[in-house]
């Protein structure tokens, strides 16, 4: 393992996309990071094909048991799909819950699998066993797919679609180009119009995108960067080797914790500004509404 730490250029050779298989003309058509988004589709598949099995009413010959997940590791997702739905979406979307939340949890749990799959050294244990692999800098599958910044800018992009769309059907299409001026005066509409454009396309999307790929890409980093540190002293004596080493390891399993915590947290970001940004035009509306209603109710208080 420590030879195949030698061989990388750097810490980062250890997170970024290696290709697999090349076209003649030089475009990847396989490489590891596509090889992790197919084993988690096919862990959310199998995954909740199961879960559902766990949570779905029983016979009635059950009773009141037929009610009851029968696993606990099922009735830990389903505590955790619970929370996501009562306690941060429905507040924002109100009626629309229902509707947005399949969508939600599926962002939740893909960003999430993905997250914690770049923690398991797939690639790495590959390398052990095809050291021409690691010499060559290939692999069918491994890396973290979402510290690549074209995954997450393809997650980014479908949440964009989402909100967007929600927000014409919300609106109509007039009431989404209205939202875009936010009732400024006519002669700065232009350029108020262009900039919430700008941010509804272009940096709403882009902040999801580069802030899931900044934050994978740097504790992965930084957790390869502290097992070079042994591969640095291991020809040294033993005091500093063994200082060094142990002192590494130490603050790689202080980190790796950190690590599913942060993969974790970065998926609930990922899902919840998701569900902020196809509720801001709803508040935008009924604050426009309050605001008017506040008015009347002001005038009749003052005809009274």
């Amino acid at each position: 393992m420590l030879d195949l730490l030698v061989l990388a250029d750097g810490p980062a050779d250890h997170v970024v996309n290696h290709v697999w298989w090349r076209s003649a003309d030089g475009w990847w058509l396989w490489s590891g990071n596509q090889g992790n988004l197919v084993l988690s589709a096919i862990i959310m598949i199998l995954g909740f094909l199961w879960f559902a099995r766990q949570v779905r009413t029983g016979p009635e010959s059950q009773g009141s048991d037929r009610y009851l997940t029968r696993n606990r590791f099922a009735h830990a997702i389903e505590v955790v799909c619970l929370y996501l739905r009562n306690e941060i979406v429905e507040p924002m979307l109100g009626e629309r819950t229902d509707r947005f939340m399949p969508i939600l949890w599926t962002l939740f749990f893909f960003v999430l699998v993905n997250n914690l799959l770049g923690l398991v050294p797939i690639m790495d244990t590959l390398h052990m066993f095809f050291p021409q692999w690691a010499a060559e800098h290939r692999a069918p599958i491994g890396g973290t797919a979402t510290q690549n910044l074209w995954v997450t800018g393809a997650l980014a992009l479908f949440a964009g679609i989402v909100f967007n769309v929600a927000a014409v059907v919300r609106l109509g299409i007039g009431g989404f180009f209205r939202h875009m001026t936010a009732g400024a005066p006519w002669y700065v509409v232009p350029v108020i119009f262009v900039i919430e454009l700008f941010g509804q396309f272009v940096i709403k999307p882009g902040a999801l995108a580069i802030r899931l790929f900044a934050n994978m890409t740097a504790g992965h980093t930084l957790l390869a960067t502290l097992f070079l540190f042994i591969v640095a002293a291991w020809g040294q004596g033993i005091a500093l080797k063994g200082t060094v080493t142990a002192a590494s390891f130490l603050g790689a399993v202080f980190i790796m914790v950190l690590e599913l915590l942060v993969a974790t947290i970065q998926a609930f970001i990922f899902m919840f500004l998701t569900a902020v940004f196809i509720s801001l035009m709803d508040h935008h509306e009924e604050h426009g509404h309050e605001h008017g209603h506040g008015h009347a109710t002001g005038h009749e208080h003052a005809h009274a």
